[in-house]
């Protein structure tokens, strides 16, 4: 049975996609990871996976003293991940990115093992193009970012199967719903607390018209929980979350736009302006440029309410969404997993 080592980390961003793929391979393959002991270890190991954990600095874009240190840290982080995969043996690692994949991809372009990485955002991020050259392919989300790689292929964004099979009676009546429109709120494995203010600052008048199912992000929750309120620190099913809603807020990180457009919903989308690269902003401005989605500004959200319910009502919106061909990307991902590993 073929091994394939998959990595990446640093946040959820980096780890979920890479579940999807696991997830639809595991039966056909060995699956095995190495990453940090962040939150790629915590999921990785919850889903059930190997997982063998290195030390990895984070790589800096701007100056700290921290950065003096991050050869030699960086440099015990190749040894260990060297001797990992010597002993081994994948036939090929497969990275989603992050700092945390940096070490991996290193020991395997060492010791001539194949590898494929994915870049889910727009504008690559900075462990993938220090590592595009050692790949076989850099798979992408968007079609614009294969073109600025010698090998880039785009695939679409690997999507998890089970958040595009959800019913939404099911799931209603999992989170005591009625029959009224829902609004699904996202913002991220830790919530946004822009888009949590935001919210709890116009339940009355988002209540005056919808049920809302929040998803606050851990130690997020309040006390106050009107009639119609739903909130969760975090939900493990998706699918069911997705498919109780009519429209969804949501952050712009590329994985749960592709999960939202997938599945034809309206959004309004709030991205990341700050303490990122910018890349919630590029994905956020490329989707509406097409008229898929509706985008909020931090600075707006005192218009959150009517922004929202534009978004429900909006029928050229809706007609966007049913003729889009965004779909899950797993299946070609897959796809090209088997064709390096036949050719290797």
């Amino acid at each position: 049975m073929k091994h394939i080592l998959f990595t990446g980390g640093g946040s959820a961003g980096h780890v979920v996609p890479n579940l999807a793929v696991m997830n639809a391979l595991k039966y056909s393959f060995r699956i095995t990871y190495m990453g940090t002991g962040g939150i790629e270890k915590g999921l990785v190991s919850d889903a059930g996976f190997p997982f063998f954990e290195i030390e990895c600095p984070k790589l800096r874009r701007s100056f700290s003293l921290e950065n003096l240190r991050i050869p030699f840290a960086l440099r015990r982080a190749e040894r260990d991940a060297l001797a990992i995969l010597k002993r081994e043996k994948p036939d090929l690692v497969f990275s989603k990115g992050g700092y945390v994949s940096y070490p991996a991809v290193w020991a395997a372009h060492r010791l001539k093992i194949p590898i494929l990485t994915h870049e889910s955002d727009l504008s690559a991020g900075l462990c993938t193009k220090m590592i595009a050259k050692k790949c076989t392919y850099v798979l992408t989300s968007f079609p614009e970012t294969a073109q600025k790689f010698r090998n880039g292929r785009c695939v679409g964004s690997p999507i998890r199967r089970e958040v595009l099979t959800g019913e939404q009676g099911r799931a209603r009546r999992k989170f005591g719903l009625g029959d009224g429109p829902v609004l699904l709120v996202l913002g991220g494995g830790s919530g946004s607390r822009a888009i949590n203010e935001a919210v709890r600052a116009n339940l009355s008048a988002l209540l005056q018209s919808l049920q809302i199912l929040h998803l606050c992000g851990r130690g997020n929750l309040i006390d106050e929980s009107p009639k119609g309120y739903i909130q969760r620190e975090y939900e493990r099913d998706m699918g069911a979350a997705y498919a109780a809603a009519d429209v969804v807020l949501s952050r712009a990180g590329s994985n749960t736009v592709f999960e939202i457009l997938a599945l034809k919903k309206p959004a309004v989308l709030v991205p990341l302006a700050h303490a990122s690269r910018g890349d919630q902003v590029e994905n956020a401005l490329y989707f509406e440029a097409q008229g898929l989605v509706r985008v909020l500004r931090e600075s707006e959200l005192d218009a959150l309410p009517s922004a929202v319910l534009s978004a429900l009502g909006d029928e050229a919106l809706r007609t966007a969404l049913r003729q889009s061909s965004i779909s899950s990307g797993t299946d070609a991902i897959i796809a090209v997993i088997k064709e390096v590993l036949r050719s290797s």
